[in-house]
């Protein structure tokens, strides 16, 4: 109600006892500010549409209340459209649970310890596709004292095809992660959650063949598991949230997808602060290689685990396109998904406030990411700090790790809507910038 004092936020998200060294969590939840259960409820109509720009309205001002967080951020991440009723919802719910479970049960049909609530942290195959029958390996995967006959059931099938030779490397990696994954909190003390969490790992790595499992993913799935109660839900929020992220994991042999956002902040900085650019350039840093971490997985290891949950809603809710439903669900060409977005005409009322900023630009190679723009808002910030101290690249990265625990999710993001406004009008009138991105307002 209003009037009414902040509550912290940390009694949702408990974190272990002996763990002394977690960041303090900025976030509280603000009675009138951040979206209560109430005013979540009361913001659908009585067949189930929601008004979402009152919502993204209420999320900018203060976030989510723990309690609803997950299936809020189910419409932020495009797993369903705001327009939708509640009988449609529960139709594609329902399908994709469903969905889920035969992707699993594929999985699970290869490697039996999937869906058993075990998970393994050593490896189970050679690259060469033979079983090891390390007793290790035994131990971890046995369930119902049937270890032996997994063993030789890997061992007596045909020639393994590449794709499952591939998956099954995979697999204790993916343990490994998630064995260190959020580890300070309660909830991952529980044997079965940290299964749920490789279960979701190991599926995805399987039906992505393109990106599969890359080092970064349990950070980013993590939050998944402890909002949605359902492991399917959490399934699809997740693959939802890797479909925006998924070009930063994409490697080749001779780089890694993040390179491109990379290249994009040091366009940023080169605009906003040349002499801070410069001075990185010198110093050996133009490639923005100590930036890596942020973009990779949004700021996880910068903020509190609460924090960066709100951090993390206030960027989706700053970039929300009401079409992102639709260009995720369309299986047509990509001319045909373009014809789509023709013919629905966008309502601004209904965007994020930084997506009605892009939609100034009609050049889409220009639209960047605001997570390039929030890094570069801490660059720019520190700017000071970087010239007259950093000697070197160990210095870049000692003033850049200074900041854990110490920044504001919502100043952050305010900070990073100044820049994007300052960059596109300043790289308007730099012609070195427009070679990059031709800009049309």
């Amino acid at each position: 109600m209003w009037g009414a004092p902040a509550e912290p936020a940390d009694s949702y998200y408990e974190v272990r006892p002996e763990c002394t060294d977690v960041p303090n969590t900025k976030f509280k939840i603000r009675p009138g500010k951040t979206l209560s259960v109430r005013r979540w409820k009361a913001a659908f109509s009585p067949d189930g549409r929601l008004d979402i720009a009152k919502t993204l309205d209420r999320i900018h001002r203060g976030g989510i209340h723990p309690t609803i967080r997950g299936e809020v951020w189910e419409f932020l991440l495009g797993c369903f459209d705001a327009d939708s009723t509640y009988e449609e919802r529960d139709q594609i719910r329902q399908q994709r649970r469903e969905q889920y479970a035969k992707m699993k049960s594929d999985c699970r049909e290869i490697f039996p310890v999937v869906g058993s609530g075990k998970y393994i942290t050593a490896p189970v195959i050679t690259e060469d596709g033979q079983p090891i029958s390390d007793p290790l390996v035994l131990a971890e995967t046995s369930q119902d004292d049937n270890t032996i006959e997994i063993v030789k059931e890997l061992t007596s099938r045909d020639p393994l095809d590449n794709k499952v030779i591939q998956w099954l490397l995979t697999l204790h990696q993916i343990g490994l992660d998630v064995r260190r994954t959020d580890r300070t909190l309660v909830f991952y003390e529980k044997e079965e959650n940290l299964a749920k969490l490789w279960d979701i790992l190991s599926v995805y790595a399987w039906i992505d063949t393109d990106v599969g499992y890359c080092q970064g993913n349990s950070d980013l799935c993590s939050p998944m598991i402890m909002l949605l109660e359902d492991e399917a839900d959490a399934f699809w929020c997740f693959e939802r949230l890797m479909r925006r992220l998924r070009g930063n994991f994409r490697c080749t042999d001779s780089s890694v997808g993040v390179e491109t956002q990379l290249c994009s902040l040091a366009t940023v900085t080169q605009v906003i602060d040349p002499k801070l650019h410069q001075h990185l350039e010198t110093l050996g840093g133009g490639d923005y290689l100590f930036a890596f971490r942020m973009l990779m997985v949004l700021f996880r290891r910068e903020f509190s685990f609460c924090d960066s949950l709100y951090l993390w809603e206030m960027m989706w809710a700053l970039e929300y396109d009401p079409d992102l439903f639709y260009q995720y669900e369309d299986s047509g060409s990509d001319m045909e998904k373009t014809e789509g977005a023709k013919v629905r005409q966008k309502s601004t009322r209904k965007c994020g406030k930084y997506e009605r900023e892009n939609m100034k630009v009609k050049n889409p190679e220009a639209h960047l990411p605001i997570s390039v723009f929030l890094v570069a808002s801490v660059l720019k910030d520190k700017s000071s700090t970087l010239l007259q101290e950093a000697r070197g690249l160990d210095d870049v990265v000692q003033i850049l790790n200074d900041i854990t625990g110490n920044l504001d999710a919502k100043k952050a993001c305010i900070g990073a809507m100044k820049l994007h406004k300052k960059y596109l009008k300043k790289a308007q009138a730099t012609p070195s910038t427009q070679k990059l991105f031709p800009f049309t307002l």
